[in-house]
């Protein structure tokens, strides 16, 4: 591969932290597995069998925060058991953290854009699903809510009507006027926002740069265009 010279350095840098920290990581499930009785070696040797999630590039993009229910939920109980059993695992405890600081980049990227009347395009943690517990979307909209921004959400598949379980709790317990605040079309989005923003992957978000009127501004949280950063067009949050 024929890069310019700063890629390179930074690739280099990058293999060696991600050696580390895969190191550092296996070491920190060890001493958990050891705590409570498991042996960590077989654990770590189930785990490396997955080469579609664990030992591959799934995750390793630039991108917006994690949600979803597994995530944080199976995180939090990790971290807890350690904690229980007195074990100190700073590389798992850094992880929350670290989600926490990327979804402030999301929010200042749409406060630095400078436009009142804002649109989210995808509100569930990701695209096919309805499921919105613990969505980055979701605490994104909350939190330019509470600035003050005019916001219009799309989501084509969130439709409060239907949204049932403990998915319907956590709406009505969290986000209960999120209602108001769908449109019913990409189109109509467009048509209300100075700044848009792509919250998930679904393929029909492919063509919104190009649908753009002059004057808007795209901040995308999850790379659905190559385009490279430009100052009051187009902002993506890791490039």
């Amino acid at each position: 591969m024929r890069v310019d010279l700063e890629t390179a350095e930074m690739v280099k840098y990058v293999d060696n932290a991600w050696h580390a920290l895969k190191v550092g990581f296996a070491n920190e499930i060890g001493g958990v597995c050891k705590a409570v009785g498991i042996d960590g070696t077989e654990v770590m040797d189930i785990f490396c069998r997955d080469r579609k999630l664990n030992i591959s590039p799934t995750y390793l993009k630039p991108g917006f925060a994690f949600g979803g229910m597994c995530l944080p939920k199976d995180l939090r109980a990790l971290l807890a058991k350690a904690a229980a059993h007195d074990v100190p695992v700073p590389i798992l405890n850094a992880v929350l953290p670290s989600n926490q600081q990327q979804l402030e980049r999301g929010v200042r990227a749409v406060i630095e854009a400078g436009r009142e009347k804002v649109g989210i395009l995808g509100l569930s943690f990701k695209a096919g699903t309805d499921d919105l517990r613990e969505s980055p979307v979701v605490e994104l909209a909350e939190r330019l809510l509470g600035k003050g921004f005019d916001l219009r959400v799309y989501d084509r598949n969130v439709n409060m009507a239907q949204v049932i379980g403990s998915n319907r709790d956590y709406v009505l317990n969290k986000i209960p006027h999120i209602s108001r605040l769908m449109v019913p079309s990409v189109d109509a989005l467009l048509t209300h926002a100075q700044t848009i923003v792509i919250g998930n992957l679904a393929p029909e978000f492919r063509n919104v740069p190009r649908s753009m009127s002059e004057g808007q501004v795209l901040v995308d949280l999850v790379r659905i265009s190559d385009m490279r950063s430009v100052a009051g067009v187009y902002e993506g949050i890791s490039w």
